[in-house]
């Protein structure tokens, strides 16, 4: 991996992958035919290296520009892939899988991988869009997490269901040892949860895991192997939040909760506001970031950085460690951008956004413009436009890596 902080850019429509350098935008790897999934997104593994999933292969990839094989790892998973996440390690990896073009959730299937030594095995758990956390285990050579008994359990796989809601654990050691012909698998135990998760998070350091849900943040912390439920977090506002993030440099779950009318069609009537929870600390702020279409975010080093999509103008959000201060960051506007009186999601261009925890570069994409702006966090600047080579169909999806930023404090793909 070279110095500078390198842009992994997926075009999932084009079927590419490229990483660049930031700012100058120097091609470090380019792949080609590989169509990865937008959703299960991009996952941080120690040394700088990166997971993600090619739906159309059905293969989970290890990526390290370092190496003298771009692909370090290419091991068989079950697709369309929903969520991806790996043990604090990065050594023990689930795939769970989602509805892809039908119209049902048809799929039960979940995939479990061994990194080290390339063993993936498929098993059956049941038919929806779950959600996954990989707890690590003393099995790894880690300290016991925080609560576990004294025989010490290997890392376990934490499902989260919906309809009814629930959060189901398995272990590792027990999926990895399934028979061929993908068998149905019963939880080692399990916790009710409200039927409306979405949104998964783990802290490392504690052994706990979080699920936004309409009542607030849910939260379990590891007690060998099993669950023991805590007292939710509130969401403090008359909004919710349906994405969930780990800051591991700040300690922090951070999320956007979005409230006003809930037809899809009123859009950029839809309020929205940084949710951040200092896990240290207890404390929850919340910042207003305007009305529209706000959703995913990126940690930078001293900012966290959203989009926002609105009729009247898209801005990039650069909300200051101190203070709570927003700089807004007018961006270009998309041809085939969200219209009012349409839903925000279909048959439209969208953006995508990118930071890593050690540096102060923010990458923001242009959908269906192949093209991705990248800004400096302290000054609000726009220092270079990269041209990936491809359109960037729905704003494609980024990541933003240095070696040594700890990103893989966060054991979730995003």
């Amino acid at each position: 991996m070279t110095a500078e902080p390198l842009l992994y850019v997926s075009d999932h429509v084009a079927g590419s992958v490229v990483a660049l350098t930031v700012p100058d935008g120097t091609e470090a790897m380019r792949l080609t035919g590989r169509h990865l999934s937008e959703h299960a997104g991009f996952l941080a593994l120690p040394g700088g290296r990166v997971a993600c999933v090619d739906d159309r292969r059905g293969e989970l990839l290890v990526l390290d520009p370092a190496a003298r094989a771009l692909v370090e790892a290419a091991v068989p998973v079950a697709v369309p892939a929903e969520h991806l996440a790996c043990d604090p390690s990065g050594r023990w990896v689930a795939v769970t899988t989602g509805l892809g073009r039908d119209d049902r959730p048809w799929s039960d299937v979940l995939t479990v991988a061994d990194l080290a030594t390339g063993e993936a095995v498929r098993v059956r758990t049941r038919a929806g869009e779950p959600g996954v956390t990989v707890l690590g285990g003393e099995a790894l050579g880690q300290e016991a997490p925080e609560g576990a008994d004294a025989a010490g359990e290997g890392p376990l796989v934490v499902l989260r269901h919906r309809e009814p809601g629930a959060l189901a654990v398995h272990r590792f050691a027990d999926l990895l040892a399934a028979p061929p012909g993908c068998p149905h698998v019963t939880p080692h135990a399990h916790l009710p949860l409200p039927d409306d998760g979405h949104g998964d998070a783990q802290d490392p350091l504690t052994g706990r895991v979080f699920a936004a849900t309409g009542e607030g943040v849910h939260r379990a912390r590891r007690a060998g192997g099993t669950l023991v439920p805590e007292p939710a977090i509130p969401w403090g506002a008359p909004a919710r939040g349906w994405y969930l993030r780990l800051d591991p440099r700040r300690r922090a779950l951070w999320s956007t909760l979005r409230g006003g009318p809930p037809d899809p069609l009123r859009w950029p009537e839809w309020t929205n506001r940084a949710w951040r929870h200092d896990l240290d600390t207890g404390r929850t702020t919340l910042t207003d970031l305007g009305p529209g279409l706000v959703f995913r975010l990126a940690p930078a080093a001293h900012h966290t950085a959203f989009t926002r999509v609105h009729p009247d103008g898209d801005e990039l959000l650069l909300l200051r460690d101190t203070g709570g201060t927003v700089r807004r960051v007018p961006l270009p506007a998309m041809d085939g951008a969200p219209r009012r009186g349409r839903t925000p999601w279909e048959g439209v261009q969208r953006r995508a956004v990118a930071a890593s925890p050690g540096a102060d570069w923010v990458a923001v994409t242009r959908g269906g413009h192949g093209e991705i702006h990248v800004v400096d966090a302290v000054t609000g600047c726009e220092a270079a436009r990269l041209e990936p080579g491809t359109p960037l169909h729905h704003g494609g999806h980024v990541m933003l890596r240095t070696r040594a930023d700890g990103a893989e404090g966060d054991p979730v793909g995003r």
